[in-house]
């Protein structure tokens, strides 16, 4: 197996892109809670990630609202599970904990999909950014709260900011 990284610039600052064999397995904030030590990013190999680069530019530019990349997040069964759930929800939507945890046949899973939305290895890409409170409140982010505030406005449709006061 082997491991290569590189750095992408973005509006919520620099990003840590980890592959492994070719296949995204990571996408780090600076200063992300859960993130790999260094040991753990492999070579350097800023080729190895064109497209990975390309599609988080476009998103950020406002012109693409989905990712068409090979993604190979390392977690358990139940994180796994969860993860895909995360690449359900649509570009402009939020869920909930609990929301998820219906999903997967158990309410009381709420705390259970916290944690492991927690442990997403693959920010952005894989949206945790768009799991809330059970109020619509905003809960815990890796990246920060500022940054989870970022994606989600980047992401609110024109309708709706339109429609807001503040």
């Amino acid at each position: 197996m082997a491991r290569t990284h590189t750095v992408i610039a973005s509006p919520v600052g620099d990003l840590l892109a980890v592959a492994e064999d070719g296949v995204l397995c990571g996408l780090y904030f600076e200063k992300h809670l859960r993130g790999p030590e260094p040991e753990e990013w492999g070579t350097r190999g800023d080729a190895d990630f064109t497209e990975v680069r390309r599609q988080l530019g476009e998103y950020f530019a406002g012109e693409r609202t989905g990712f068409d990349l090979p993604l190979a997040p390392r977690g358990n069964e139940f994180q796994q599970r969860v993860w895909h759930l995360l690449t359900q929800i649509p570009f402009g939507e939020t869920r909930s904990y609990g929301d998820l945890a219906r999903q997967l046949g158990d309410v009381s899973l709420a705390q259970a999909v916290g944690s492991a939305n927690a442990r997403n290895p693959i920010s952005v890409i894989v949206p945790c950014h768009r799991v809330v409170g059970a109020d619509g409140g905003l809960t815990g982010y890796a990246g920060g709260l500022e940054r989870k505030r970022f994606l989600l406005d980047l992401e609110e449709p024109a309708a709706r900011k339109a429609a807001r006061l503040f």
